[in-house]
């Protein structure tokens, strides 16, 4: 076999820097003015924060850091007023919750959740980033089966720090993840599952602090427990959150073959070796991390700043300012291209009323807290929306 054959069929040890051209994200749909008149009220209130409280901490109450200014984007405050129904206060008191919540979690701390605090948790492959979706999400895998700790809350730690790099790895205009979740069992652990206490907080954590961040799950050998779980709660979701989630069907129609795993389906050889692995995810998410932050400090380190500047998907930022020339991966430039086409051509379409928006999140936990406070649902399930293990057909409305 010649070199060249075998490096063609090697392994994947490392995160893929960016997507293929093929795959590219949706936009979102223009402000109606009314929207942008709630933007422009959030904007100007979080423009006059003194200080962030911290009532459980004080000693992490103070002045907005510019880390918090990085991260309070234009899109960042849309996805909270989305989450609120474009309730103006209740968006801002639940980013103002989210600041507080990410002093006292650790989340920009480089002190707490750090590589090495989070690594024994990721030295089985457990969760881990490869690929990404049609739309170009980042693919954030999740294998319950390869536990190798008990619970702790460096379990949960784990999926926070991992969802940070997951954003971090966004290409320009994509705001939400691809979660792939493979039930399949361990050969070592009988039941290897988050319990559903820990799975609430774990929950709880993304419904408040990461809204509107889902884009799709996929799920696949889903043993009985797990499944008689979800069929509990499918009544209570919202039917456009249901559409979010895909249960033990063909993957290949919401990931290319050549960018999802084997286990789900596809074509992508992916062998995890912790040792290999992490120091190339580590170096990959810090490089993305700087070019971002030497793009916002281009652009003037404004509060509200564009996404899709940051990302390099764009030359100017919210105040008009070129940013450094070199875009962070040049890899991305033809999604970016034909979003900006597609957002042309809906330029000049005749403007529709957005569906509304809906956390998926959310839903699922406010589910799980209505079967618990009230038991079984009266009346009957819908029929089936998913199969337990082995099944593949696709089901609609689910």
């Amino acid at each position: 076999m010649s070199s060249t054959t075998s490096q063609a069929t090697a392994a994947l040890k490392t995160p893929t820097p960016a997507p293929r051209s093929t795959e590219r994200p949706k936009p979102q749909p223009s402000l109606t003015a009314d929207q942008q008149k709630n933007y422009d009220w959030l904007l100007e209130q979080v423009k006059s924060w003194k200080d962030v409280p911290s009532p459980t901490r004080p000693e992490k109450a103070g002045p907005l850091t510019d880390n918090e200014r990085f991260w309070l984007t234009r899109e960042c405050l849309l996805r909270y007023l989305r989450a609120t129904k474009w309730n103006q206060k209740e968006a801002e008191q639940r980013l103002l919750g989210s600041l507080t919540w990410r002093r006292e979690y650790g989340v920009d701390d480089d002190d707490v959740l750090t590589w090495d605090h989070i690594s024994p948790e990721s030295e089985t492959g457990k969760q881990f980033i490869a690929g990404y979706d049609n739309e170009g999400r980042p693919c954030h895998y999740l294998n319950p089966g390869r536990q190798n700790t008990d619970v702790s809350p460096r379990q949960n730690q784990h999926f926070i720090f991992m969802l940070e790099r997951v954003i971090e790895l966004m290409p320009p205009t994509v705001e939400t993840i691809c979660l792939l979740i493979n039930f399949k069992q361990s050969k070592t652990r009988k039941y290897t599952a988050p319990g559903i206490s820990q799975g609430r907080e774990v929950l709880h954590m993304l419904q408040t602090h990461y809204p509107e961040r889902l884009g799709k799950a996929l799920i696949i050998n889903v043993p009985w427990v797990v499944w008689g779980f979800f069929k509990l709660i499918t009544p209570f979701i919202d039917p456009l959150t249901r559409q979010k989630l895909k249960f033990n069907e063909d993957m290949n129609q919401y990931v290319p073959p050549q960018e999802l795993w084997t286990e789900f389906g596809g074509k992508l050889e992916f062998d995890y070796d912790h040792a290999e692995y992490w120091p190339a995810l580590r170096k990959l998410c810090e490089e993305k991390r700087a070019a971002r932050r030497e793009r916002w400090l281009a652009g003037g380190s404004h509060v509200g700043e564009h996404e899709d500047y940051l990302a390099g998907g764009k030359e100017t930022g919210v105040a008009g300012t070129v940013g450094p020339a070199k875009a962070e991966s040049k890899e991305a430039a033809p999604a970016v291209e034909t979003v900006k086409e597609v957002e042309k051509e809906e330029a000049a379409a005749p403007a529709t009323e957005a569906a509304p928006a809906t956390n998926a999140t959310e839903d699922v936990t406010e589910a799980l807290t209505k079967v618990e406070l009230e038991g079984k649902p009266e009346g009957n399930f819908e029929a089936d929306p998913v199969k337990p293990e082995g099944g593949a057909a696709k089901v609609e409305g689910v």
